[in-house]
């Protein structure tokens, strides 16, 4: 069985990695979306451990929370088996698409029913605000949320892609047990500043895309050759030049990964788990093979001479392109 790590102060145990299932109805390309295979993936995942599963009702939306329901209801004392995370925190047009945050209590509230209702539960293990609303003070937030904590709705509270003081402030109201962000060998930002402040206050750290969103594999294409409705279409880091800069880039962890006898995905997940014993990445997946060969990287030591090589090849400097268009970077607490 996987090893188990603590995020926060307040009890939260996962295994070292978790399974994010945004992927298996949302953001990647429909085309290869297969749910017999999904349910089966959240199978294998339970049987190997991974039991630390991350859905959102903006995935979809709402169909994703919906899916993992159908997975937990085929297995036996599935809900118990596993640590749930969700999040609210977006508001959606008539077409679902997300056209705007709603952090107000009573949307909190409306939120966290619909996603009961749709994981077919009672309690939410780890609920998080999916983005900071800056038309509603944190204070407030997190006061409704230590609400549902204390009506046995929730049992620990996060925060997603908040900022420094957002993340100060929301602990100071009730202990914050984990931040979601994106952070990887691709993705550095949280290094200089939200990591230091996360180790002050014992909050553990849960990166999402831990695989540069495909590129840490060598597993890529070009914008433009990925289908319309793909996340990565518009990803200004899979965009011309940018391509082939990144391509380079993440040359280094394919090269060590052939000398280490793995993968390059299991060696990005690895340099994470060697960061710290507060971090746990969801790497996110539609596919057994692919779930199986992340949990194995559980089980791939680094030296820190590796450790080093693998920083220096992806310092920031070397990676080129935002790692957001302007419209959604607009919507990271930074």
């Amino acid at each position: 069985m996987m090893t188990t790590r603590t995020l926060g102060t307040q009890g939260l145990a996962v295994p070292a990695l978790g399974l994010g299932i945004m992927g298996m109805s949302h953001a990647y390309g429909a085309e290869d979306r297969d749910e017999n295979e999904s349910i089966a993936t959240i199978h294998r995942a339970i049987e190997l451990g991974c039991t630390f599963l991350d859905t959102a009702e903006a995935y979809g939306p709402y169909v994703n929370e919906e899916l993992l329901a159908r997975a937990l209801a085929t297995v036996n004392g599935g809900r118990d088996r596993v640590i749930i995370a969700t999040k609210f925190g977006f508001s959606f047009d008539d077409k679902g698409a997300i056209d705007g945050v709603d952090s107000r209590p009573a949307h909190i509230r409306e939120a966290v029913e619909g996603s009961l209702r749709r994981l077919q539960t009672d309690h939410i293990d780890l609920l998080y605000q999916h983005r900071v609303d800056p038309d509603v003070p944190i204070e407030d937030v997190i006061g409704t949320m230590a609400e549902l904590v204390r009506e046995g709705k929730v049992r620990f509270l996060g925060l997603s892609e908040a900022g420094e003081q957002t993340i100060r402030r929301a602990h100071a109201v009730h202990p914050i047990s984990a931040l979601q962000s994106e952070y990887s060998l691709w993705e550095r930002n949280l290094e200089a500043r939200i990591i230091p402040v996360l180790r002050e206050l014992q909050i553990g750290l849960v990166p999402f895309a831990p695989l540069g969103r495909g590129f840490l594999t060598g597993a890529v294409k070009r914008a433009e050759e990925y289908p319309e409705g793909d996340f990565r279409r518009g990803d200004p880091r899979y965009q011309g030049e940018n391509f082939d800069a990144n391509v380079r880039a993440a040359g280094a962890v394919r090269e060590l990964a052939e000398q280490k006898g793995v993968t390059s995905g299991q060696v990005a997940l690895a340099w994470l788990l060697h960061k710290g014993n507060d971090i746990v990445p969801i790497p996110g997946t539609k596919r057994r093979t692919y779930l199986e060969e992340n949990v194995a990287a559980a089980d791939v030591k680094l030296t820190p001479a590796e450790m080093t090589t693998l920083d220096a090849a992806l310092a920031p400097e070397m990676i080129a392109g935002p790692r957001y268009h302007q419209k959604q970077m607009a919507m990271v607490d930074r």
